[in-house]
């Protein structure tokens, strides 16, 4: 059964430099870089209007777990992959799917191993056919800023949201 957290939590990022840093905390624990979060890998579902800021938070965090170069966004390819330090990393942005089957078909089931980062953009155009996710972030324009949601959707994601402690709205 998948843990749900009691409410989402609200983390307000009224700018790149908020949006930065709440990458740094969550490559923090994808990476196993904390003592008390040691495994590293997990799946994070982002979801939000178009321009909400999913890119932005996913290549924040691909750039703080270690990617260096280019980061590309997968809208077109769907899928970007990384290696760091023999962590395995994939991006997907689901955007242009019409059919809930076509992730499946494209083969990335496989690609959802426990022990690598795996980031959706889109997730929901995959039906209820993707396991769910360790945390679910959801975003939303706020002013000239964003604010996420986070919801921790498995025991591995509750112990990020307790470490991520974002503020209450």
């Amino acid at each position: 059964m998948a843990h749900t957290s009691d409410s989402p939590r609200a983390c307000e990022l009224p700018d790149e430099d908020a949006t930065v840093a709440l990458a740094q905390r969550l490559a923090d624990l994808v990476c196993g870089r904390l003592p008390a979060i040691a495994s590293a890998g997990g799946r994070i579902h982002l979801r939000g209007e178009l321009g909400a800021g999913k890119t932005s938070l996913a290549r924040a965090l691909l750039r703080a777990s270690g990617v260096t170069g280019r980061i590309k966004s997968p809208s077109y390819a769907l899928l970007e992959s990384y290696n760091v330090s023999n962590l395995q990393f994939y991006h997907f942005d689901f955007y242009r799917f019409s059919d809930a089957h076509e992730w499946r078909d494209a083969g990335f089931g496989e690609l959802l191993d426990a022990q690598a980062v795996v980031l959706i953009e889109w997730p929901e155009q995959a039906g209820t056919r993707l396991p769910p996710p360790d945390l679910d972030i959801f975003l939303e324009y706020a002013g000239t800023g964003r604010r996420a949601w986070l919801n921790a959707r498995s025991e591995k994601g509750q112990r990020w949201l307790t470490y991520l402690n974002p503020p209450h709205p």
